[in-house]
């Protein structure tokens, strides 16, 4: 059994671009319950299944395995809801076993800058870089499963600006 701990923040300013590339990701959900969550995922010329059981505080169940990259092609192009989430990751060491993973999202959801750290338990203290502006992971409409049903673009300007 694998469990993601996983603490996640939004993004202020650029400053963190100039320490990584980015990476594209493409990403689908064949089920977004939130009980249990299937995502497809193409990272460059790689194809992932993962699957998320409901998260409990900032802990949840996660099982992912790699698949045939033209599988993970078709089911995105054909099974999964859309819109498919598009971004670009960033991956900035965060001390000796940590790292931050920056998501800069494209498309319907452009505009979104998130951090999140997985953490081996709840209570791991991190140093937070300046870029680091507020947490947002108890606030469900971060989670990447939603943005597909509620893209960052549709949000009000207001909800953008204040987090639950």
């Amino acid at each position: 059994m694998s469990k993601e701990i996983e603490r996640k923040f939004l993004v202020e300013g650029d400053s963190w671009k100039k320490e990584t590339a980015g990476v594209l990701y493409r990403q689908g959900y064949l089920n977004s319950e939130k009980e249990r969550t299937v995502r497809v995922r193409t990272i460059a010329d790689r194809g992932f299944l993962t699957v998320k059981g409901i998260t409990i505080g900032c802990t949840r169940l996660e099982f992912e395995y790699e698949i045939p990259y033209a599988d993970a092609e078709k089911m995105l192009d054909e099974l999964a809801e859309k819109p498919i989430i598009e971004k670009l990751r960033y991956v900035i060491p965060a001390g000796d076993r940590l790292k931050w993973e920056i998501d800069e999202f494209l498309g319907v959801n452009q505009g979104l800058v998130v951090a999140e750290i997985e953490l081996p338990s709840e209570e791991t203290g991190f140093n937070k870089p300046e870029w680091l502006g507020q947490e947002v992971s108890y606030d469900p409409r971060f989670f990447n499963a939603n943005l597909v049903a509620h893209p960052y673009r549709t949000w009000q300007n207001e909800s953008k600006e204040k987090p639950l």
